[in-house]
């Protein structure tokens, strides 16, 4: 019974960093744990024996008295305490009690006492132990309950404007949950934040939890490798090294991190659109703050619903309620990106007067801008024997290409042909700007139309506005078009515009 008794302790106080009440020696506290119970039985059952001879009590009435002398025993002592009471009580009863006294000869009654004592002995104490188990459980879930809470408060509280906020936040729950180290990975930047000294190999099975997009334990390590998400998207990892937590709590942790990084990512957001307003007339800027403050809110109204519903314990009505509260939220968080979309649309004030253009007459507009005929001379021009026409502003879509072109000749290699193509798509026409020399990586295709970023292969060629391509961008999307790029591996970048077809009724 003692080792239960072991676990029960350490279940209590998870999460400390000693197993033992008042700080004593393992030995000692078992010692101390065996011989009270015992102590206190063996007392109680030399007193109820001495009051009932002394008194001339019956059998059936002493038989009683140590039915609750065992009763007693295997609750607070357990099962083994109470089988060798119960065969101490029998033996009183068969040499004090039961003629001939004074006497160990064998009697059924004799027997019946002593099955009696066991089966209340195993009863009483199996329920004792079930029922210490699910308080242990309650009083270690409350506490995991009670840190979760704390850790997305305080979360909340964190200074969000730098670039550390993930190193504060393993900080934190190191901290809160007093563990020996925590590791979070970041899908979206490919960074790895970590705090305290992690297991070997720990950081690849932080990242593999991601991409398999499964919780693991390591009973080895005490470690749980759990998955963040934001809703059903996977977002990134999080390791918890020397933890006695369950699933349920890591995974309502690990949901709490990625509302966080999501945070993180609004305020970075945010900066963005504070650094535009340099750019853009004040209207805009001052749409594209206020989504971002929407955003704020927004995350600590998803943070505390998430984290409700993945701790559990809710009745049927509150879970209704809850995901109630987290699926508005979820739809404003939605239409604050709409607005932010919105904002950097009407920033630049423009309504595209859409007419149909050859988009071969727009290329050789846009190439006649160039400064150097030899510049000029680098684009070889494929036009189709029947061109379809496009849906175009002609002053805008000049824009947009002659950015393209200028690109082109800056990022590509002196002298180079650069190819320009039109393909037919169904409804829609496609142009094609292919030049040789910088690649584009993939996880930059999409950043590089971003406003003020440049990708880190352009660091050796001379700096622009950042703002161009970001420019491309609005006007095709205002056009009800798509722009994009494509890394060709040993070659160089190609750009896309894509419009829809002025199709004759």
């Amino acid at each position: 019974m003692l080792l239960p008794r072991e676990r029960l302790t350490k279940v209590a106080h998870s999460g400390t960093r000693t197993n033992w009440v008042w700080g004593l020696p393992s030995r000692l506290k078992a010692g101390i744990g065996w011989a009270v119970p015992s102590g206190l039985a063996l007392a109680g059952l030399i007193a109820c024996t001495w009051l009932s001879f002394h008194f001339g009590q019956s059998f059936a009435f002493t038989g009683f008295l140590y039915l609750i002398l065992v009763v007693l025993t295997a609750l607070y002592g357990g099962f083994w305490q109470a089988t060798w009471i119960s065969v101490a009580a029998a033996a009183c009863l068969n040499y004090f009690f039961v003629p001939p006294i004074f006497s160990f000869a064998n009697s059924p009654a004799n027997w019946v006492a002593l099955g009696a004592f066991e089966f209340t002995a195993l009863v009483i104490s199996r329920l004792s132990l079930r029922a210490q188990t699910q308080a242990a459980e309650a009083i270690a879930g409350r506490r995991d309950m009670e840190r979760l809470y704390e850790t997305s408060r305080r979360i909340l509280l964190l200074d969000s404007s730098g670039d550390d906020l993930g190193n504060q936040i393993t900080s934190l729950i190191r901290e809160i949950f007093e563990l020996n180290a925590v590791q979070l990975f970041d899908a979206l930047s490919a960074t790895t934040y970590e705090s305290g000294a992690s297991p070997v190999g720990a950081k690849q099975l932080t990242r593999d939890a991601y991409f398999l997009a499964a919780d693991c334990f390591h009973p080895g390590t005490r470690s749980w490798y759990c998955v963040l998400r934001l809703g059903t998207r996977a977002v990134g990892g999080l390791a918890l090294h020397d933890t006695a937590m369950n699933k349920l709590a890591a995974t309502a942790l690990a949901s709490l991190c990625g509302i966080a990084l999501e945070r993180l990512r609004a305020r970075q957001r945010e900066s963005h659109a504070q650094a535009a307003r340099e750019a853009e007339q004040l209207r805009a800027a001052v749409l594209d703050a206020l989504a971002h403050q929407f955003k704020t809110p927004l995350a600590i109204a998803r943070t505390a619903s998430s984290g409700l519903l993945a701790i559990g314990g809710l009745s049927e009505l509150q879970t209704d309620l809850v995901t109630s509260i987290d699926q508005q939220a979820a739809k404003l968080d939605h239409l604050a990106s709409r607005l932010l979309t919105a904002a950097r649309l009407e920033a630049a004030e423009f309504k595209p007067q859409r007419e149909p253009l050859l988009f071969s007459r727009l290329i050789h507009v846009a190439i006649q801008k160039l400064d150097q005929e030899v510049d000029r001379e680098r684009f070889h021009v494929s036009v189709p024997r029947r061109e379809v026409p496009v849906l175009a502003d002609p002053e805008l879509i000049v824009t947009s290409i002659v950015q393209l072109v200028n690109n082109a000749i800056q990022y590509s290699e002196p002298g180079s042909p650069i190819d320009v193509a039109f393909v037919v798509k169904n409804d829609r026409v496609i142009l094609k700007v292919l030049s040789k020399g910088l690649v584009v990586q993939a996880d930059e295709r999409e950043r590089i139309f971003e406003r003020f970023y440049r990708a880190p292969e352009t660091k050796n060629v001379p700096a622009g506005t950042g703002l161009g391509l970001s420019i491309v961008k609005k006007i095709v999307e205002a056009h009800h078009g798509t722009v994009w790029a494509e890394g060709h591996e040993d070659y160089g970048t190609s750009f896309s515009i894509s419009l829809p077809a002025a199709i004759a009724a």
